[in-house]
């Protein structure tokens, strides 16, 4: 897959994962990687990455006498899924038409 593909699916799907609730690192991998392999040194750039772009928000919790970051999308970030969902819808139509025309060709 090309690699700029793979980390804009990348970034959507950490997305993805926090629209469904509030979430930390090694939840987000487990949950994320039913559609995709994602590691560690993977996801921590792409956290940082969608917190600067104020696409999420970090808080902490104790857990077992421990500080846990938790993660939390915003309205920016659910409007970036939402952009995503219809540039996509654009691209299958693309992508139709280029498999239309292996079958004819």
């Amino acid at each position: 897959m090309d690699p700029q593909l793979k980390r804009g699916l990348l970034d959507i799907c950490v997305l993805a994962v926090l629209q469904r609730a509030d979430s930390y690192g090694y939840k987000i991998i487990k949950d994320a990687s039913a559609v995709l392999e994602i590691t560690e040194s993977t996801l921590y750039p792409i956290l940082k990455r969608l917190e600067q772009a104020k696409c999420l928000t970090v808080y902490s919790v104790e857990h077992n006498g421990r500080l846990r970051k938790y993660y939390s999308i915003t309205e920016l970030g659910r409007q970036r899924v939402i952009d995503f969902l219809h540039e996509w819808d654009a691209m299958m139509k693309i992508y139709e038409y280029i498999k239309e025309g292996q079958k004819n060709g």
